[in-house]
């Protein structure tokens, strides 16, 4: 044992490569990259220090307010809470991906014309909760809609018009779709 004069010294890291950036290749937005990322680094701050893009809102960092929302695969996850690493030949879309040319996609029109947010800060992630919900359901209830956003919270208290937009951005896909006969 240890005298109080003694110091014994940190045992060896069990993986001496742990702080070591290594090579990660996903898709995001519908582009490739391989990006040099250490494996404790979260997909949040690799989308937003290593790729430039900021819609996705780091607020909590532990996954309880939902600014962070990307698709990961077509599902809604929280990005705060992902490692990059783990992402690995995935394929992740963000806010900044869902516009078709000058098009906005459904979600984000219908959240303009409802006035769907205050601050902005949570809208982000709204947006990519109901549009995941629109993809799978694209005419949903008003309860599915609610349920979609309940992971998301907005401090300005914006839900009215949110739940609002949601059942707008169904009826803008759906008019989109027999207009131009395809998807969004």
């Amino acid at each position: 044992m240890p005298t109080t004069t003694e110091r014994r010294s940190a045992p060896p890291s069990a993986d001496p490569d742990l702080g070591r950036a290594v090579p990660v290749t996903m898709t995001v937005n519908g582009e490739a990259h391989t990006i040099l990322v250490e494996p404790r680094r979260t997909l949040l701050d690799t989308l937003r220090h290593d790729l430039g893009l900021t819609g996705a809102k780091k607020v909590c960092d532990v996954g309880n307010c939902g600014a962070c929302t990307v698709h990961l695969d077509g599902r809604p996850v929280y990005s705060c809470l992902l490692l990059a690493v783990d992402c690995a030949d995935r394929t992740v879309t963000t806010i900044e991906g869902l516009a078709k040319g000058n098009a906005l996609d459904p979600v984000q029109e219908a959240f303009v014309r409802r006035d769907a947010f205050q601050c902005g800060f949570c809208t982000p992630g709204q947006v990519m909760s109901l549009r995941a919900l629109l993809d799978e359901t694209p005419d949903p209830t008003d309860e599915q809609i609610a349920r979609a956003v309940t992971g998301n919270l907005c401090r300005c208290g914006a839900y009215r018009n949110i739940l609002e937009a949601g059942r707008l951005a169904a009826e803008i896909q759906a008019a989109r779709r027999n207009d131009e006969g395809v998807g969004r």
